[in-house]
């Protein structure tokens, strides 16, 4: 412990006394009127940017059927108008210097500032890629640093240091520098394993000849092999052994298996339900009460959204394990029942010519399985009858569909005559009964 806190104070004296060095070169007499330049700049940017800040906003307001990608930029030099106008002043300052000074020295922290600033600029702008924004922080600030050190010759006083804050467990060290290098190794390459991921999920997805199922499955696939392909090499690139990784993930996974058993289990089913094709993104199922589409297969559970639009995350093993209708599994053709009556007055070969002649006439309903109408009982005041007839399109929709054929039968019977009876009662009075009613209750107009 003694040895590493001397390493430490060590790595850390010398990191200072660079500093203090770097710091006394800064302001030396012959070099102090280039700070008071450099400070005249910034003061000059900063009154400009607020002279020009609103001039470029009402401009940029102006723009009219612009894309939306050009309107970004120019918000992102918006944000830099400060940054830009410093840069771009230093610079001039340089060429002034340059053509009345013959030695570089005199012009020696005009230019290390103005490369510096020209380099936090290029970081900002270059780092609009990144669409998430902590780690957009993360990058412009590690990057800037970095250029910091770089140009002001500071890095390996730096990498020192960091080096020299480690800690030893045997014939394993682990210092701060490793750590840091592993984490942008590893960004590096989990950055570029998510953009071959994208763009070939893309491609896998607008591949015809792949089932959906089979699609969901390879780019699952993919992207494991991807992820923990960048993850372990990042780790080895910076000098980790995996072998002591690998005995500890395992005796975790022992201890991690009995508390993750639901987790595990969503994640078999998910591979499973991807693997059988039982179901698969745009079928229609139905799952106790709840009925809808299938939005997207995840590795823990399937949305499925309703006609309402919402949208329920079912675990995996609810789909592997419980009763799932799948309207839509082997074909898209659903058959629909609705159920009526009519009179006994009502002539029922009529009746069910006129109801098969009104779903047919009703849009969705398929013409090539034609509708059929039985009669399935008498009732106490009507004929019973049920109406089958197919669809193709279930995603759009049952309740509607019902609706539209009971209309259509509304309309057709009107149109020849046909009732649609209902419950009705017969008082009689028995003789030598007396009917009596009550008065009216008094009111106050009363």
């Amino acid at each position: 412990m003694e040895t590493e806190i001397q390493s430490f104070l060590a790595a850390f004296e010398s990191f200072l006394s660079t500093m203090l060095q770097f710091g006394r070169n800064m302001l030396l007499p012959s070099r102090l009127y280039q700070v008071a330049v450099v400070l005249g700049c910034f003061v000059l940017a900063w009154l400009l940017r607020m002279w020009l800040g609103p001039k470029y906003e009402s401009w940029m307001r102006g723009l009219d059927n612009r894309p939306k990608w050009q309107l970004r930029w120019l918000l992102v030099l918006h944000k830099r108008l400060t940054l830009i106008i410093f840069a771009t002043s230093l610079w001039a300052a340089v060429g002034v210097f340059a053509a009345t000074y013959q030695f570089p020295s005199r012009r020696y922290v005009l230019v290390l500032v103005a490369t510096i600033a020209t380099a936090w600029l290029f970081i900002r702008i270059a780092a609009q890629i990144i669409r998430n924004r902590f780690l957009r922080r993360v990058v412009i600030w590690g990057l800037s640093i970095y250029a910091v050190l770089y140009y002001t010759a500071l890095l390996q006083a730096a990498t020192s240091f960091l080096d020299g804050l480690a800690i030893e467990f045997g014939d394993f060290r682990l210092s701060a520098l490793a750590i840091l290098k592993a984490l942008v190794v590893t960004g590096l390459l989990l950055a570029a394993a998510r953009a071959v991921s994208s763009t070939s999920a893309r491609r896998i997805r607008t591949n015809e000849d792949i089932s959906p199922s089979m699609q969901e499955l390879s780019i699952k696939f993919m992207q494991v092999v991807l992820y923990g392909a960048a993850f372990f090499i990042g780790l080895k690139a910076v000098g980790f052994d995996l072998t002591g990784l690998a005995v500890l993930s395992g005796a975790i996974g022992v201890g991690l298996g009995f508390g993750l058993q639901k987790v595990v289990s969503n994640l078999v089913s998910g591979i499973i339900i991807l693997m059988d094709k039982s179901v698969k993104p745009g079928d229609v199922i139905s799952l106790g009460e709840t009925f809808g589409w299938i939005n997207s297969l995840g590795a823990r559970y399937v949305s499925v959204v309703t006609r309402d639009g919402k949208e329920y995350l079912i675990p995996n093993e609810d789909l592997i394990t419980g009763q799932v209708v799948n309207w839509s599994h082997s074909n898209d053709y659903v058959r629909l029942d609705i159920f009526f009556g009519t009179a006994y007055g009502d002539d029922p070969h009529l009746v069910r010519k006129i109801a098969v002649e009104a779903a047919q006439g009703v849009n969705r309903v398929l013409g090539f399985k034609a509708p059929v109408c039985h009669i399935v009982g008498f009732g106490d005041s009507s004929v019973d009858y049920i109406l089958r007839f197919w669809i193709k399109d279930p995603t759009e929709g049952l309740t509607n569909i019902r609706g539209n054929v009971y209309l259509a039968l509304w309309d057709a019977f009107h149109a020849h005559g046909i009732s649609i009876p209902f419950p009705q009662r017969e008082v009689k009075v028995l003789p030598g009964s007396e009917l009596q009613t009550s008065a009216p209750l008094a009111t106050d107009e009363g």
